[in-house]
């Protein structure tokens, strides 16, 4: 039996896996959404009894900068922010914040109605709203009683 050394690491990846399939099996969500470039914005995803809302962080961009697609039952995100001194950018100490493309991908349950997504942006935070079918929204039933 060979002794494999501890690896909080590797446990911690395992964990996330696991998580991210159940998402993933619960939302309909790929938890694996595709990220490129050189950035990736924060984006939270929240499922309610009518939608689905996304929010992402885009601060220091414009709604110019920012391109939303949906093709092929995928939601895209993709845009560029931009340095803001290319020139002075040796007289800088520390840069922390990310700059260049980005692009965001992911896939959508066949619940959302794509024609009615709706896209606002407002300091800084790009919130679609994701309205589901009428069809898969859960209804209620009324039971009549009737007494003899």
């Amino acid at each position: 039996m060979a002794i494999t050394k501890y690896n909080p690491i590797r446990e911690m990846m395992t964990l996330s896996d696991r998580l991210n399939k159940m998402f993933e099996e619960m939302t309909g969500f790929n938890a694996d959404n595709e990220i490129t470039g050189s950035w990736a914005p924060a984006v939270d995803v929240y499922e309610s009894e009518n939608a689905i809302e996304i929010k992402a962080d885009l601060p220091g961009m414009t709604e110019k900068d920012i391109d939303v697609s949906v093709e092929n039952n995928t939601l895209t995100i993709r845009g560029e922010r931009k340095f803001e001194n290319e020139e002075k950018r040796e007289n800088y100490h520390r840069i922390e914040r990310q700059y260049g493309s980005f692009y965001r991908s992911f896939q959508l349950p066949n619940t959302v109605e794509v024609a009615k997504i709706n896209a606002n942006f407002k300091n800084g935070i790009l919130e679609l709203t994701l309205p589901k079918r009428e069809e898969t929204k859960p209804k209620k039933i009324a039971i009549n009683v009737k007494s003899k």
